[in-house]
């Protein structure tokens, strides 16, 4: 499992087998070479070669691909390295995980509870 963490250093997701899985061990994700789509198989964004989910700040709308099957629950280790110092990033590329930290998430968690 590699870590994949925010430009501003905090652990939010893992990767294994070229599944993305959030800090629970839900599958929220799959890569497809770098490319990398929510399990709904929307674009979001590419793996750099730092491990961080980032995108063109300017992007243009990619079609939405099918998902591949379901994976098992991961196994999330207790803890993980420290994030490494990261590089500031250039202008036209943002960082996922903070430009847009719902994107992962499933829409039954989007929505308020019915009970409220």
């Amino acid at each position: 499992m590699k870590p994949i963490y925010t430009t501003k250093g905090e652990w939010v997701a893992l990767i294994e087998e070229n599944y993305l899985y959030d800090a629970y061990g839900e599958w929220v994700g799959w890569l497809d070479g770098k490319d990398v789509y929510t399990r709904d198989g929307e674009y979001v964004g590419f793996l750099s070669g730092d491990w961080r989910i980032l995108r063109d700040r300017i992007h243009q709308q990619r079609h939405i691909r099918r998902s591949p099957p379901v994976p098992p629950k991961a196994s999330i280790p207790a803890k993980v390295p420290l994030a490494p110092m990261f590089a500031e990033l250039p202008w036209h590329l943002v960082d996922v995980f903070e430009e847009d930290p719902d994107l992962f998430k499933h829409i039954s968690e989007l929505k308020p509870d019915w009970e409220d």
